[in-house]
């Protein structure tokens, strides 16, 4: 004899959708982090063309 669980298709649909929300809202975050972490390991960055060519003509 065993247990059956029943289970609504609206808690479905409600459960589907609050994962999708946090998925797309941690995916924001993610993002907006990642563009304003500083470099904190391997070579450091060169910087922009623009000031190289700057200092040459000093």
């Amino acid at each position: 004899m065993g247990y059956v669980v029943v289970v609504s298709v609206p808690v479905i649909l409600f459960i589907v959708i609050v994962a999708l929300a946090f998925y797309l809202i941690g995916r924001a975050n993610g993002r907006r982090e990642a563009v304003s972490a500083q470099q904190h390991f391997g070579p450091p960055v060169p910087p922009p063309l623009q000031a190289q060519e700057k200092s040459d003509q000093v």
